[in-house]
């Protein structure tokens, strides 16, 4: 058992999220040879998603990756592999490379079940131009069964080799978590299965587990748990916990001790009230994250009765 897992560290894509990825280059590449060094299988390097589709008027390399910059930032491939992310309608088919002139190895497709024929349309162009491929179904607690039900027969057929069990809004507990790897595994025993979690209740780590220990391969984490709000499972605790013998730790604490108490200085994220609130409420984060913008920022009661209201309307607080 203890030999199955793959660690996905989100720390650049997912944490970027906090910080509109403003990442330096010395940062990415610190932890790119740190994350080799702890034998984390996977680095997230950023969004593939297209400046253009999306109308940026500023650069943003994380968000835009470019294969000529990643090869310029991480010359030298190592242990851990490359992934990217893109989502439906934001990615240009023309900025992906076949993968043997790429960096990257695998792209992740990110969707809400409503577009899951989309998303797999995107993940075949992907699978036939030779990457490792995700689907990525957000808002999971959130989807009607019989909705599940039907996407999965496509998915079933498709090229993909993993599925996410995605708990966008950290509102899920471990016998959650259970339940749905078990539909899953039912629904789609021939593909890999990977988990993605939010700490919103201080589960994230206690979910990972739970779907590790039934059966789940690919685990999602960042580097001091650094990502949207609430943040995610903490690499640090999985390379600590799983007892596989190409994990070690220090390599990631010396990315905390040299990066992350700087960062966590600047930029909030992790478990804070606001965010506990939207998880137990299984609401998306935007709200909380609107509030902790504001200067209300520390009045939590005000905040859970703005959201627990029959009148209110989740209106983001003014700043």
């Amino acid at each position: 058992m203890e030999n199955h897992s793959k660690i996905i560290d989100c720390t650049i894509r997912d944490g970027g999220l906090v910080n509109n990825w403003d990442f330096s280059v010395e940062f990415v590449q610190d932890l790119y040879n740190g994350l080799s060094a702890a034998g984390v299988e996977y680095m997230e390097i950023g969004y593939k998603n297209s400046a253009r589709l999306l109308n940026a008027t500023e650069p943003n390399p994380w968000r835009f990756l470019d294969d000529n910059f990643l090869k310029e930032i991480i010359p030298e491939k190592k242990f851990t592999k490359l992934s990217a992310l893109v989502d439906i309608g934001r990615v240009d088919p023309n900025d992906i490379l076949p993968r043997e002139q790429s960096a990257l190895d695998m792209i992740r497709v990110a969707c809400y079940i409503r577009e899951v024929d989309k998303g797999l349309e995107l993940v075949q162009m992907f699978h036939d131009l030779g990457y490792e491929t995700s689907l990525n179904i957000m808002a999971l607690s959130s989807v009607p069964e019989h909705q599940l039900i039907e996407a999965f027969k496509m998915v079933k057929e498709s090229s993909v080799d993993v599925v996410y069990i995605v708990d966008s809004f950290g509102s899920l507990d471990p016998a959650g978590i259970e339940h749905q790897v078990k539909k899953f595994q039912s629904l789609i025993p021939n593909k890999q299965l990977g988990i993605h979690t939010h700490n919103n209740m201080q589960l994230a780590f206690a979910n990972t587990l739970t779907a590790f220990q039934n059966g789940v391969t690919f685990l999602d984490s960042s580097v001091y748990g650094m990502g949207r709000a609430a943040g995610n499972c903490n690499t640090e605790l999985l390379v600590s916990y799983i007892q596989k013998t190409s994990y070690e730790i220090k390599p990631v604490l010396g990315i905390i001790e040299k990066h992350m108490l700087g960062m966590r200085e600047k930029w909030e994220w992790g478990y804070i009230i606001p965010y506990m609130i939207s998880g137990v409420l299984n609401e998306h984060p935007r709200v909380a994250m609107a509030y902790r913008d504001s200067a209300d920022r520390d009045k939590f009661v005000d905040f859970y009765d703005k959201v627990t209201t029959p009148e209110a309307n989740l209106a983001p607080a003014s700043k």
